[in-house]
C-alpha cells in the first residue's frame, strides 16, 4: 500500500461517517481528505480534489450513489471507487459495479472486510462483500458502459419481451429528470408496438406530453388508439384509496381495467405493458411512509398476474433526510431492480 492514500468519504449518515473515521484510524496511510453526504457534493469534492479512493454510499440525497459514480468518472478518472452499502440486493450490486467501480461492500461487513477490500481496490483488483460474492459478478468493472450519453439513448428501464415481469424504480434528483425518464421509456415502449399506462402529476403530465411532441411522438394518434393511456396521480389514488391506505380489492380492478384496455392496443406478437407511475412516490412525499410501501407491495402483487411492467419514479426530496437510510431499503426491498437494467427495448 502506497505512503499515502487520500480518501473520500460519501454518506449522508453522520454516525456511520464517524464509524469510518474510526476505523480508517487504524491505518495511518489512510487519510480522509473530504467528507461529503449527498451525491452532487461527491462528484464536485472529487473534481476538485482526486482522491486515490471514494468510500461510496448508494443511497443518497440530490444524486444517487450509482449516478453519482458515473459521472466521477468523466471528472476523476484515477479516483477508484469502493461501493459501501446496507444493501445487500445482488442487482444493485451488479448495477454499481458496471459504473467501473472496483468494490461492493455491505457495511454490515466494513469491520472485517474494508481493510482487505482497499487493498486489492489499491492494486486495481476488484472485491465483492463475502455475502454476493459469485462467478456472475466477477469483472463486471471491465464490462461497463462508458458512454452514459449512449447508454441514455439506447437502453430503456424496462423489459419488451419474453422475461419474466418487472417492476423498477429510478429515484430523481429533479423534476425534469422524472419526465425524461418517463418520456425516454414511453417512446422507446410506443417504438416496438408496446402500450404504455402514465399514472403522473398534472404538471408531470403536461411535461411529458410536451417532449413526445417535440421527439416527433403522434400523441394524439396513440392515445385515440389507448397505447397511451393518462391517468391522474391524486384521481388513481381516491380510486383505491380507503381510510388512508391502499384496499386491494379495489387496486386489482383498477389494475385489471388498465391491462385489458391497453394490452388490447399493444401490437406484436408478445404484446407487453408498460406502466410509469407515482402513486406511491405522491404517498410517501405526504409522509403517508406505510401507504407507500404498502402500495408497493400490494402493485407487486397484482402486476404479476399480467404481462406489465412497471417504472416507479421517485424525487428524492421525497425521501425525509433524517430516515433516508430505512425508507430507501424499505422501498428498495419492494422492487426488482433499481434505476433500471440494460434490458433495452
Amino acid at each position: 500500500m502506497a505512503l499515502s492514500i487520500r480518501i473520500l468519504v460519501v454518506d449522508d449518515f453522520e454516525p456511520w461517517r464517524q464509524k469510518i473515521r474510526s476505523i480508517l484510524h487504524e491505518r495511518p496511510e489512510l487519510l480522509i481528505v473530504a467528507e461529503v453526504g449527498d451525491g452532487l457534493a461527491a462528484v464536485q469534492a472529487a473534481e476538485e480534489l482526486k482522491p486515490d479512493l471514494i468510500l461510496l454510499d448508494i443511497g443518497l440525497p440530490k444524486l444517487n450513489g450509482i449516478q453519482a459514480a458515473l459521472q466521477i468518472q468523466q471528472v476523476s478518472a484515477k479516483s477508484k471507487i469502493l461501493f459501501l452499502s446496507e444493501n445487500r440486493s445482488r442487482d444493485i450490486a451488479e448495477e454499481a459495479l458496471r459504473t467501473g467501480a472496483h468494490a461492493y461492500l455491505t457495511k454490515s461487513s466494513a469491520g472485517s472486510e474494508l481493510f482487505p477490500a482497499i487493498e486489492q481496490v489499491l492494486q486495481d483488483k476488484q472485491f465483492v462483500t463475502a455475502d454476493l460474492a459469485g462467478p456472475d459478478l466477477i469483472d463486471l468493472k471491465h464490462k461497463h458502459i462508458t458512454d452514459a450519453r449512449d447508454r441514455k439513448k439506447s437502453v430503456a428501464p424496462l423489459p419488451p419481451v419474453n422475461v419474466s415481469i418487472r417492476h423498477e424504480l429510478e429515484f430523481y434528483s429533479d423534476d425534469a429528470g422524472l419526465v425524461d425518464g418517463f418520456a425516454h421509456l414511453t417512446e422507446a415502449a410506443l417504438e416496438v408496438g408496446n402500450a404504455v399506462v402514465l399514472v403522473t402529476t398534472e404538471p408531470h403530465r403536461k411535461a411529458i406530453i410536451q417532449r413526445l411532441r417535440r421527439d416527433g411522438v403522434d400523441v394524439d394518434a396513440v392515445l385515440k388508439q389507448s397505447r397511451c393511456i393518462l391517468l391522474d396521480t391524486a384521481e388513481t389514488l381516491s380510486k383505491i384509496m380507503v381510510a388512508g391506505l391502499p384496499d386491494p380489492v379495489r387496486c386489482a380492478r383498477l389494475v385489471d381495467d388498465l391491462i385489458t384496455r391497453a394490452v388490447k392496443s399493444a401490437k406484436g406478437e408478445h404484446p407487453r405493458v408498460a406502466i410509469c407511475g407515482e402513486c406511491a412516490p405522491t404517498l410517501l412525499a405526504e409522509g403517508n411512509t406505510e401507504a407507500a410501501i404498502r402500495l408497493e407491495h400490494l402493485w407487486d402483487e397484482v402486476t404479476r398476474r399480467y404481462d406489465a411492467d412497471t417504472l416507479c419514479g421517485y424525487l428524492w426530496s421525497a425521501i425525509p433526510r433524517q430516515e433516508n437510510n430505512i425508507i430507501f431499503k424499505r422501498i428498495c426491498a419492494e422492487h426488482s431492480a433499481i434505476h433500471g437494467r440494460a434490458l433495452g427495448y
